[in-house]
Order: C-alpha cells, then sequence, then structure tokens
C-alpha cells in the first residue's frame, strides 16, 4: 500500500507492507534511527512520536493507519542545530544513561505539556507510567521535565504545536 507522510516538515511517500508499523516505517524507510521499539506493545513508550500534535506509541499504529499525518520525531525538535528547550533540560539534568527510552520520554514530556500545562512532581510521575527506563531511577527525569517546561514557559514555547 502506498503512504504519504509529513515527518519533520517533510513530504515523504512509499510503498510499503499493511503490517508495517509507524516506528518502522520512521527507522528504515525515513531512516530516522531516534525512534527506538523497545517492546512491540505499547508497554515501554521508546516508540512515542508525534502524530497530528498528540503523542502516540508508533509500535502499535501501522503506518497505513497514519497516511496523510503530520508526524513529528526526536529528531524534528532541534530548531538551527539549537536543542530544543525539553532536550537540553534532559542533557543538563543527566536525565540518561543508555538513552534508549530518552526520546520517548521528551515526547511524552512534550504531549503532557500540551494536555497539562502547569506540571508537578506527582503530574509528571504519573504521565509516565507509559514510558519504561530500565537504567536511572525516574529522579532526574522527572526534574528535567520540570525544568524544560519551566524552560519553555519563559521562552513562550510552552506547547508542543511548534514541534
Amino acid at each position: 500500500m502506498r503512504v504519504s507522510l509529513t515527518i519533520n516538515g517533510a513530504a515523504f511517500s512509499a510503498d510499503v507492507e499493511p503490517r508495517m508499523s509507524l516506528a518502522q516505517f520512521v527507522r528504515s524507510e525515513v531512516r530516522l534511527t531516534g525512534t527506538h521499539i523497545g517492546c512491540d506493545t505499547s508497554q515501554c513508550g521508546a516508540c512515542t512520536l508525534h502524530v497530528n500534535g498528540v503523542a502516540l506509541k508508533s509500535c502499535t499504529l501501522l503506518a497505513v493507519q497514519a497516511d496523510g499525518a503530520q508526524v513529528t520525531t526526536i529528531e524534528g525538535l532541534a530548531k538551527d542545530e539549537k536543542l530544543h528547550p525539553m532536550q537540553e533540560a534532559f542533557r543538563h539534568h543527566h536525565a540518561l544513561q543508555c538513552g534508549f527510552c530518552t526520546a520517548g520520554m521528551i515526547m511524552s514530556a512534550l504531549d503532557m505539556l500540551r494536555r497539562e500545562p502547569l506540571l508537578d512532581e506527582v503530574v509528571v510521575r504519573h504521565n509516565l507510567e507509559g514510558n519504561i527506563c530500565r537504567c536511572t531511577g525516574y529522579y532526574n527525569i522527572v526534574e528535567a521535565i520540570l525544568s524544560g517546561a519551566a524552560e519553555m514557559r519563559k521562552t513562550s514555547d510552552t506547547t508542543a504545536d511548534e514541534c
């Protein structure tokens, strides 16, 4: 089947097997490898992308279901070689170790801000329940999300819409 998507502002079309996941499409057809596939069951969140402005786990979303969609990956967040404030917060707060879950955590954090612009530790921890990190205790991740949110508010970058 033919699918056409806009990914990080660029148009992509390809013929795909109907069973190909969006995560596989992004990784193999578009060659953007920041999106990871950790479980294939939507349990870990490593594959989280924004589809039409909403965070979705792309390992169980078929590429054909996303036909015509606007997709943002972790690679689409940085602008002019400058990290997005949330990416910078993860770097600054050492909110990663192996990095496998980081892209999904950041994409989920931005969606969290879209839904709940005033975050605190309880809200962040509750919203991260769909994301698993096997390397860190979540303390630095929570701190990074709160810091990134504060920085985004300062720079009027409070939504994930521009992502």
